[in-house]
């Protein structure tokens, strides 16, 4: 009884610090991005594009701070399908099965080591984000906010075209990052199991139907006339060319052990055993989806399908099924730099004490 009582001692307080580090870590370092991009203001009109280059930086260190959160406390990730590394300069649309919060953190830290992916990104969630601490991060970076329900569904659909329009290549996006599941799994579930029943379509336990409306606009709106990219046998990739636009679709499937996601809290708290995440990729050039919208819908459709087969193979083995030509499955562990996360925290704090050292100066100035 007694060690029981100390171990929940323990993890108690190391939560409370934990929460007590990223308060802090929030409090230097969202305000800090903020006060470097004012400042930057006269190069957004003079070099926009160096601009937006100076802020893909920040953001990406932002989001690598999140990461290190699950890092350190041992949530880490194990890779399988196709390396994505070999797109990360191409534009594409990511794919993404939604569980818990837990999922964006996750792919925050899987996508630092793919290259410039982090600062090119663009990431679309459902509007209640944009009232948190890291909504004003979003909101300056470009990201969009989706208002979910079929009241908005229009309005929203035409406003993500003209978001696209406006933001995407004008900031130097590549990467699309989106939830067509619409919500979470276990509030969708229910409610994509009738929809299946009812339009004879295949019962879905660990995924639900994709709604179809962004990744319609998405792909009208980022796709040239003529596009590029064949997936060859294993996962190489081979580029044809180097035409402008939407390149691929990476159908991206996250699996937690024993189907058990992690939330935000859990995240930032700490209080959960060490964790492997389990993200597979799988790469599609974009010539081989569809356009018509009968078409696109079952080849979502299809997708999804296929991320429950995969789920119900690795919930019942541990492992994702070796790609199509592979014998064997192989997996690749996801790694960070501690040092490099270490250097990054401290640029934070040194530049919250310098903000705050530059405040302190001009109100003793002024008053």
């Amino acid at each position: 009884m007694a060690e029981s009582v100390a171990r929940a001692g323990c993890v108690l307080l190391k939560a409370l610090l934990r929460f007590a580090f990223m308060v802090a870590n929030n409090a230097v370092a969202i305000p800090s991005y903020v006060l470097y991009l004012l400042a930057l203001q006269p190069l957004r009109v003079l070099d926009s594009a160096r601009f937006w280059y100076l802020e893909g930086v920040l953001f990406k260190w932002l989001l690598a701070m999140v990461a290190s959160w699950g890092w350190w406390a041992g949530y880490t990730v194990v890779e399988w399908g196709d390396d994505v590394k070999a797109v990360s300069e191409d534009e594409a649309v990511v794919l993404v099965n939604h569980q818990a919060t837990g999922d964006v953190c996750t792919l925050m830290m899987c996508l630092q080591d793919k290259g410039t992916v982090v600062r090119h990104m663009m990431w679309l969630m459902d509007h209640i984000f944009k009232y948190t601490n890291f909504g004003i991060v979003s909101l300056i970076h470009g990201d969009f906010f989706i208002r979910q329900g079929r009241a908005h569904r229009d309005q929203q659909l035409g406003l993500l075209k003209e978001h696209l329009e406006k933001y995407y290549r004008s900031r130097n996006r590549k990467w699309i990052v989106l939830f067509p599941e619409g919500g979470f799994l276990r509030k969708r579930r229910e409610t994509s199991q009738a929809f299946a029943k009812k339009n004879n379509l295949p019962f879905l336990k660990h995924v639900t139907l994709p709604r179809l409306g962004a990744t319609e606009v998405i792909l009208k709106a980022l796709v040239a006339q003529q596009e590029n990219g064949t997936i060859a046998s294993g996962n190489t990739v081979i580029k044809e060319s180097k035409s402008k636009g939407l390149q691929w679709v990476i159908d991206t499937t996250i699996a937690y052990p024993k189907a058990e996601p992690l939330d935000i809290q859990t995240w930032i708290l700490g209080y959960r055993q060490p964790t492997v995440t389990h993200v597979h990729y799988r790469i599609f050039p974009i010539k081989d989806v569809p356009a018509e919208p009968e078409a696109l819908a079952h080849w979502l459709y299809q997708r999804f399908i296929e991320k429950e087969h995969l789920l119900t193979h690795f919930y019942e083995t541990g492992a994702f099924p070796p790609l199509q030509g592979q014998t064997k499955a192989v997996s690749r562990a996801m790694t960070l730099s501690n040092l490099w996360l270490v250097c990054i925290q401290s640029f934070a704090f040194l530049s919250g004490g310098m903000w705050y050292c530059i405040f302190r100066y001009f109100y003793h100035c002024l008053f």
